[in-house]
């Protein structure tokens, strides 16, 4: 996908992706050539080659303004490590293009810039995954061009309106709207069959 719209002639500022399915060396490639930056999580047991070793992405030494080392079949990238409370750490790479000193680039970049980003395309995932999960986007059942323009955009005004509810602390969340209606619907279900098991 992201192929193809390079081929209509946009370019992102950066590309990210949190799933380490994303960070292929392939991949990395094809944004390295399309001079686009990129952060990738990446697994565990990626290859970084240290001075004189090849070793595992995990067993190294990060400082919190993360370390410049050479990917094995890619380059130069910057790495950091995000610690969470309920599962293991994860690792990320972060890549600028620029051809002449790749290397005194990454050394620029800060750990503050890296949590800009890594926050930046957390809350597109949540925005993905709302519209999905709460306005229906994906679930249309019409098939002229027309007709699905149209629920596109209901789908999206559905979520600015919940967007609008959190913004004036009408809710707390997204999900809190339909997590009301279906207690809502369960309790009226629960009350009739109630009375009706009374009365037989």
């Amino acid at each position: 996908m992201l192929r193809e719209v390079i081929d209509w002639g946009l370019k992102p500022r950066i590309v990210t992706g949190d799933s380490c399915w994303y960070s292929g060396v392939e991949n990395l490639k094809f944004l390295r050539n399309q001079k686009l930056g990129f952060l990738f999580g990446i697994e565990k047991n990626r290859i970084s080659n240290e001075p004189g070793k090849y070793c595992q992405v995990s067993t190294l030494e990060i400082p919190d303004e993360g370390l410049v080392t050479h990917l094995r079949e890619f380059g130069f990238i910057q790495l950091f490590r995000k610690v969470f409370k309920k599962e293991d750490s994860r690792h990320y790479i972060f890549y600028q293009p620029d051809s002449e000193n790749p290397k005194e680039v990454l050394q620029q970049i800060t750990r503050s810039e890296f949590i800009t980003i890594h926050d930046t395309h957390c809350s597109l995932s949540s925005f993905h995954r709302a519209i999905k999960q709460l306005c229906g986007i994906c679930r249309f059942m019409v098939r002229d061009s027309h007709a699905i323009k149209t629920h596109i955009f209901c789908s999206l005004q559905a979520f600015v309106r919940l967007e609008k509810m959190r913004f004036i602390y009408i809710i707390d969340n997204w999900y809190e709207v339909q997590r009301n209606l279906f207690t809502k619907v369960i309790r009226e279900y629960v009350v009739d069959n109630l009375s009706a098991a009374c009365t037989a």
